[in-house]
């Protein structure tokens, strides 16, 4: 790697870090960055989950007194998401290079979509947080459910898959948003975990790339949960959303236009 392409990765992924510690979607800058110096799509793809892995599995850490509370639905929402992050992460490794390229394009205008909806999301919540909560068991398996579909896309892709299980776990009789959060950063760090383990197994991930940008997102996790306070959420949250609008545009132009 040239010096100029060590510097690109570790910046974009100490600002995949902060940014997850923040308001989460830091695939959205990791992945393209290792396009955009001429990685593979799928080893891309691989290599980012890596680096981001260790962080967001560390940031559990910083709910650890949520942990008993949401101990229950843990045990019933863990095995839907090993079981559909490792399935994800084999569907990656049975997609070419190709398809993968031409795909790329809808998952992040699907990821920043999302990601978009992260306000309306949270705002459901809080709603429903107001008001006297019957969940059926019906209710409580339709979101198990839903948690497979979730971690499958998950171990193939990643991106904004926490704000997808926000918009479920509303309804299962969680009211509080940290208890909430807890469980999402549970259930997504053992997808990324499974799904790194795979690449690992695979032979996906581009070590020396993965080495820096592992070091660059612990630095950015570090820094943001540091000065988070400092930060406006919603000025974040823009400057990702215009991000992934404008890298969705450009893989939009150079796989289907170009």
């Amino acid at each position: 790697m040239s010096a100029t392409e060590i510097l690109g990765l570790m910046s974009a992924a100490v600002a995949a870090g902060a940014i997850n510690a923040v308001a989460g979607g830091g695939t959205l800058l990791t992945f393209p960055s290792l396009i955009f110096f001429g990685t593979p799509a799928v080893v891309a793809n691989a290599t980012s989950t890596l680096a981001l892995v260790i962080g967001t599995a560390g940031s559990v850490f910083g709910y650890r007194r949520h942990l008993d509370t949401i101990k229950p639905w843990l045990w019933r929402f863990m095995p839907v998401s090993i079981v559909g992050g490792l399935l994800g992460s084999i569907l990656l490794t049975h997609t070419s290079e190709r398809t993968f390229s031409k795909l790329v394009p809808f998952l992040i205008l699907f990821a920043t979509v999302i990601f978009l909806g992260q306000g309306a999301f949270r705002q459901l919540v809080r709603l429903r947080e107001g008001g006297e909560q019957s969940v059926s068991s019906t209710t409580i398996w339709g979101a198990i459910l839903f948690q497979f579909p979730v971690a499958v896309y998950g171990g193939y892709f990643g991106a904004g898959i926490g704000i997808l299980m926000l918009a479920s776990l509303g309804f299962i009789g969680l009211k509080d948003i940290h208890e909430m959060n807890a469980l999402k950063t549970v259930l997504s760090s053992l997808i990324n975990i499974v799904a790194a383990i795979w690449f690992i197994v695979a032979g996906l991930i581009d070590w020396p790339k993965a080495a820096v940008m592992t070091a660059g997102a612990l630095l950015g996790y570090f820094l943001g949960s540091h000065y988070s306070q400092r930060i406006s959420p919603q000025r974040v949250r823009q400057i990702i959303t215009a991000i992934g609008f404008i890298l969705s545009g450009v893989t939009f132009y150079k796989e289907f236009v170009r």
